[in-house]
């Protein structure tokens, strides 16, 4: 495989329920590489910056981030906005995974630099295969960044 780095996955979603049936998802798919949650876009700031209750060894830079648009206190619009304007975090991957289906957001998400846009499947199985994908296209087949390995931190 081109890709055999371990990477680190940052999931920025606000619902419990969702963030339980992902970490499941992730387990069931057999991605093997170490993953994160955060509760809205102030926190995903705060692990990528390594504040406030985040340091280098909580806050391991990420290969990938999953980002739910819809979240409270900084939603995922505003969240990617500063990252991809962030020289240090916008070589950073950012897999929007969100319930809306919106053209308007799929649009503004696409200009502000996000590399993929994935509707939530409304099963857990969907969700298993939505995962696995994932972990075998970024993990496996693309080549990222030096720089968005966890070694190279």
């Amino acid at each position: 495989m081109p890709n055999s780095r371990a990477i680190t996955l940052l999931i920025a979603d606000d619902d419990p329920d969702d963030r339980l049936l992902a970490e499941e998802a992730l387990i069931e798919s057999r991605l093997a590489n170490h993953f994160y949650f955060v509760e809205d876009g102030e926190q995903l700031l705060d692990f990528l910056y390594q504040r406030n209750a985040y340091n280098s060894e909580t806050a391991p830079r990420p290969g990938l981030i999953l980002l739910d648009l819809n979240m409270p206190r900084k939603d995922g619009r505003e969240a990617l906005n500063e990252i991809k304007s962030d020289p240090h975090l916008r070589k950073i991957p950012i897999v929007i995974l969100t319930t809306s289906e919106a053209e308007e957001d799929i649009l503004r998400s696409y200009d502000l630099g996000v590399n993929s846009f994935i509707v939530k499947p409304v099963t857990f199985e969907g969700l298993v295969e939505v995962m696995r994908t994932i972990g075998l296209y970024w993990f496996e087949i693309v080549v990222l960044p030096p720089d968005c390995s966890s070694e190279a931190m």
